[in-house]
């Protein structure tokens, strides 16, 4: 991706969390813009949104902003100047879960490992040189 691209990825992300976090409510209790992945030719966004809660409330989310994306499209076109104002299409993005699951499992087997093993790349006796 170019530079460019990654720019204006960056600035629709911090207009649309902006006007997200000051211009509508959730039943979710966090809802924030992770990410904007823009095409090249700049007509079509998709962002990442983050959600805290439960699955009714993450997807209730998705669907309120898109419900409202005519609305945010408006906003964002006001805030940043482009040739064309790309259409946003919202997706959850669930990757905080998946590394809080992945992390929740390394410390399950790290709790059922003996405490006189050692773990990884200790080398206990110095029998290193």
């Amino acid at each position: 991706m170019s530079l460019r691209l990654l720019r204006v990825c960056e600035l629709i992300k911090r207009e649309l969390g902006t006007i997200v976090g000051r211009e509508m409510k959730f039943e979710a209790p966090l809802v924030s813009i992770r990410a904007v992945d823009i095409t090249p030719d700049l007509k079509q966004a998709h962002v990442a949104v983050s959600a805290i809660g439960t699955k009714w409330q993450k997807e209730q989310a998705i669907q309120q902003l898109t419900e409202n994306r005519q609305h945010l499209q408006h906003e964002l076109a006001r805030r940043v100047i482009l040739k064309y104002t790309p259409h946003l299409h919202f997706d959850l993005d669930e990757s905080i879960e998946r590394g809080t699951r992945v992390l929740s499992l390394l410390d399950e087997i790290e709790s059922t490992l003996p405490p006189d093993e050692p773990s990884g790349g200790e080398d206990p006796e110095g029998l290193k040189g």
